[in-house]
C-alpha cells in the first residue's frame, strides 16, 4: 500500500511517497523511506510522530493513503513565545 513519510526543518523540507506492506507500521514506513539518509539527525527515540496531524506511536498500524509526519523537537516554549495578551490593554 502506498503512503506517505514527511518531515520539515524550517530552510528544507521532504514528502517521500512509499510502498509498504499491509498492516505496515508508521516505523515500517519511515525505515522504508529512507530518510535518514536525508537527516540523519533524526532520533525517534525522541521525537513525535503523527498521521495527518495526530500524535501516534511508532507502532501504529497504517492505511493506504495516510501521511506519516515526524516532528521537530520543540525548542522554545510557545506560551513565553507569544507572550502575556493581558498586556495588550
Amino acid at each position: 500500500m502506498k503512503v506517505s513519510v514527511t518531515y520539515a526543518l524550517p530552510d528544507r523540507q521532504s514528502w517521500l511517497d512509499v510502498e509498504v506492506a499491509e498492516h505496515a507500521t508508521v516505523r515500517d514506513a519511515i525505515e522504508a523511506s529512507g530518510i535518514f539518509r536525508a537527516f540523519p539527525e533524526l532520533d525517534l527515540s525522541t521525537q513525535k510522530v503523527g498521521i495527518f496531524g495526530k500524535t501516534v506511536a511508532l507502532e501504529a498500524r497504517l492505511e493506504t493513503g495516510q501521511r506519516v509526519e515526524i516532528y521537530r523537537p520543540i525548542t522554545a516554549d510557545p506560551i513565553a513565545l507569544r507572550g502575556n495578551s493581558d498586556d495588550d490593554d
